[in-house]
């Protein structure tokens, strides 16, 4: 196993591996020199059927002839390339717990807010369905 994804290009563009770089968006490593270099050597853009892209716990699942690069990609890239892999069953929940992270960003504030205007405590507990503690604790913190 390697720390880096890796792009790389399949012979038979009908092969189910990995995931087309275009698919993902807005990934920092398609627009490096390295990245638009290699992909001019080997006669190809980023939009190409054949171009794919691993994350590196699956990078063994490479073809050995096939051209590969390795591309670095920060957290955030990753887990959109890992999501865009997953099967749709899976891709779904996961599409549910990143919601549910983005709506617990900013619970602390919020609630902070909702005290600041004259909510009680208990009002909270009620309408947002969390625990009196966790309640208490944000409004502390």
């Amino acid at each position: 196993m390697t720390d880096d994804a890796y792009l790389f290009l399949l012979d038979d563009e009908s092969v189910p591996l990995g995931v087309a770089p275009a698919a993902v968006e807005d990934l920092a490593c398609m627009e490096t020199p390295a990245v638009r270099a290699w992909l001019d050597a080997h006669g190809t853009t980023p939009t190409s059927a054949r171009l794919r892209l691993l994350p590196p716990e699956e990078t063994g699942a490479i073809p050995e002839e096939a051209e590969r690069l390795p591309v670095p990609l920060s957290d955030e890239e990753l887990s959109r390339v890992r999501h865009r892999l997953a099967p749709e069953p899976l891709a779904l929940i996961e599409e549910e717990l990143l919601a549910y992270r983005d709506c617990a960003d900013g619970r602390d504030g919020l609630i902070g807010r909702a005290l600041a205007a004259g909510v009680p405590p208990h009002r909270i507990v009620e309408l947002t369905g969390m625990d009196p503690d966790t309640v208490t604790a944000a409004a502390s913190g």
